[in-house]
């Protein structure tokens, strides 16, 4: 592994003489985090540092409740993707319960509930929050990069990603009750299947849904293509990757064992038992942010971070099981030449190829009579600990409970999608930052190049921290002395 990947912890020899630039906090991603960067006198870049500044308290709230409120509590971390919460505590909970397997109708009400999960969140990201950047150019006009600018230039796209998303909320409202926050999935299995008339509405609405979703995959297409430099260049860097698989190796988003990747593609970990994930991951603790930096445990800190989430998802699985996203996924593949592809701005044709692979796979199971079945609960052996992983819309999900004999957790440790991508966020933005910023004229158009690093891995920074904060932005440069030299506002 190269070792410039690891400049990122090189303490500046004297931090004094050095200037501090701060994006407070970053915006256009779900909860609070900020950016600072320390330059020399040349206004050589020494220092970045992605810095979560909330109070992180979520495993402590879960403590003396009862184990089967979790999956409803837990959704509260988060109101982008409550699904992933939902589902991970749910399936650990099933182990607390001695669940072994699920009835028909309980996986796929969930799975179902899931992939419109990965649906909307891949669609709200790309459109809502992404697309901006991506179509009117980093630097633009800082008033028309959003949705709205969206829609008065490109009003096709922007109907389309509003659609998307409200058709994944729908599939969503159906099996968990509501659109955001519902209660479908319990221990053991769900409390409530798919009515046929439910299912025949959302079938009568799936071709237009799969259709766009191939469209949205070729729009992202055009634009590495125009491109090629900007979209395999910016911020890139090399790293391990980690995923779910499913037990053939196949993409899964729902079940499955762990696998883990080097730089060069090379499995380090495969066929890895999700019980078993302290073995395989430890957390590293720093000072200057509340989020935890987790690595593989046999590397070390060092050499044992990684990439989760679509970009890992797409080349870490062995196929797509479904026809249009996996001719995709090749073609994706042969991007790469061989080669695993670790261009961040990349996150984001992958996060289409996978919201192609939910779209068929909703249509599959719509058609499954199983999702109006009446089995919707299993029991077992009582257990004391359980632990239930997915793959959430931003990676892999871990949730770990402890059950006492009184029915209360005891524990509960979380590593969340964006924890495990932290320190790769960390590392992309101090490469835009050396590229883009160094002997540069403060502006806002710049700093956006470093949110632009982050956004590709789609934060969710409330999850992360388990708080959520406000989003006014303001930007301050101060020289070695600490006086005022600039600042920039923007409201939220």
């Amino acid at each position: 592994m190269p070792s410039d990947q690891f400049e990122l912890e090189t303490a500046p020899a004297d931090v004094g003489t050095l200037r501090r630039v701060a994006i407070d906090p970053v915006s256009r991603v779900e909860g609070h985090g900020k950016v600072t960067l320390l330059l020399d006198d040349d206004d050589r870049v020494q220092q970045v540092r992605l810095h979560i500044v909330e109070f992180r308290g979520f495993e402590k709230f879960i403590q003396g409740r009862p184990y089967w409120e979790v999956p409803v509590m837990v959704q509260r971390l988060c109101g982008i993707c409550p699904v992933s919460h939902h589902l991970a505590a749910a399936k650990a909970l099933d182990h607390v319960l001695g669940v072994e397997r699920l009835t028909p109708t309980a996986e796929k009400v969930r799975r179902l509930m899931h992939y419109g999960q990965i649906l909307q969140s891949h669609a709200l990201h790309f459109f809502h929050l992404s697309s901006p950047d991506l179509l009117f150019g980093f630097a633009s006009e800082a008033g028309r990069r959003n949705i709205v600018g969206v829609a008065a230039a490109y009003p096709e796209v922007a109907r389309q990603g509003v659609l998307l998303r409200k058709f994944g909320q729908e599939v969503i409202r159906l099996t968990a009750g509501k659109r955001v926050h519902g209660t479908g999935a319990v221990p053991g299995g769900v409390n409530r299947s798919l009515r046929r008339e439910d299912r025949d509405g959302l079938l009568a609405e799936i071709a237009a849904i799969i259709g766009w979703s191939q469209q949205a995959v070729q729009l992202v297409k055009r634009l590495h293509a125009a491109d090629p430099v900007l979209y395999d260049g910016f911020g890139t860097f090399r790293s391990n990757i980690l995923s779910l698989v499913g037990t053939d190796g196949a993409l899964d988003f729902y079940d499955g064992h762990l696998r883990a990747r080097d730089a060069d593609g090379q499995i380090l970990v495969d066929g890895f038992p999700i019980e078993n994930y302290q073995q395989l991951i430890r957390e590293e603790v720093k000072a200057w942010s509340y989020m935890k930096f987790p690595f593989l445990a046999a590397l070390g800190p060092q050499h044992g971070w990684y990439k989760v989430g679509p970009l890992a998802r797409v080349q870490n699985c062995d196929r797509i099981p479904t026809p249009l996203a996996e001719g995709e996924r090749r073609e994706f593949i042969d991007h790469g030449q061989g080669k695993l592809i670790h261009a961040p701005l990349a996150y984001h044709w992958a996060r289409m190829i996978e919201m192609l692979h939910a779209a068929e796979t909703i249509e599959e199971l719509l058609h499954d009579d199983d999702l109006s079945g009446s089995a919707l609960t299993s029991s077992g052996a009582r257990q004391r600990r359980g632990v239930g992983v997915i793959e959430a819309p931003r990676g892999t999900l871990i949730h770990d409970y402890q059950v006492d004999d009184d029915d209360l957790v005891s524990s509960c440790n979380l590593i969340v999608s964006t924890t495990h991508n932290n320190q790769p966020m960390n590392e992309a933005i101090r490469r835009v930052a050396q590229r883009y910023l160094n002997g540069r004229q403060l502006t806002e158009g710049l700093l956006n190049h470093i949110e632009v690093a982050i956004r590709a891995f789609d934060p969710c920074l409330s999850c992360a921290t388990h708080a959520l904060g406000k989003m006014p932005l303001q930007v301050e440069l101060r020289d070695a002395a600490g006086i005022l030299v600039g600042r920039l506002a923007a409201a939220s």
